[in-house]
């Protein structure tokens, strides 16, 4: 496993992981609340057997920070590291922050994956495409939260389903990772 880095924009301490150098690239923002390596086994096994460049993303320890400050962090981060364009993803709070990034920057993403869907009101840009993977079992997240989302968008999105709850890329890492992997490398 590749360390966790600190990068440090206007004395925020934001932390993250650059692994992988694939031409897939894709950056997955963790929940909020939960330890820093969540998202670790997943984003190891797309960078080191599906060959993809997976940017982590955790948050700054402000839990004041809003959601535009949130996104303003994961920004920095993605241009730290030289990324011009991305799949753009996160794991439930991680993924509320995608979409807004998404929604304003939407020439910095490829597409949008969503661990677990927030009951939020962040339209989706037109003509990106959507990948919601959701546990068969999360409270926290329901399904219903995917449902709603993706019938705003049948035509560019799709929903996986993995069996467990909220906290499925812990307890599930290589099926959510092979889900991730066989979506995005279709083309």
């Amino acid at each position: 496993m590749v360390d966790t880095q600190i990068f440090e924009p206007d004395g925020r301490a934001i932390p993250f992981v650059n692994e992988g150098d694939g031409p897939v690239r894709l950056v997955l923002i963790q929940e909020r609340g939960l330890s820093a390596d969540v998202l670790g086994v997943a984003s190891h096994y797309l960078a080191e057997e599906a060959g993809f460049h997976v940017l982590r993303v955790g948050h700054r320890a402000d839990a004041e920070a809003t959601l535009d400050e949130r996104v303003a962090d994961v920004l920095a981060v993605i241009d730290h590291v030289g990324m011009d364009d991305a799949w753009i993803g996160g794991h439930g709070f991680g993924g509320t922050i995608a979409r807004s990034l998404v929604a304003a920057h939407v020439a910095r993403a490829n597409g949008l994956l969503l661990l677990g869907v927030e009951d939020v009101d962040i339209p989706v840009a037109p003509a990106i495409p959507v990948l919601i993977v959701q546990g068969t079992e999360d409270d926290e997240n329901p399904a219903a939260n995917a449902e709603r989302l993706q019938a705003t968008m049948p035509d560019r999105s799709s929903i996986k389903t993995i069996a467990g709850d909220h906290l499925f890329p812990i307890h599930h890492p290589i099926e959510t990772g092979v889900i991730i992997e066989e979506y995005l490398d279709w083309d």
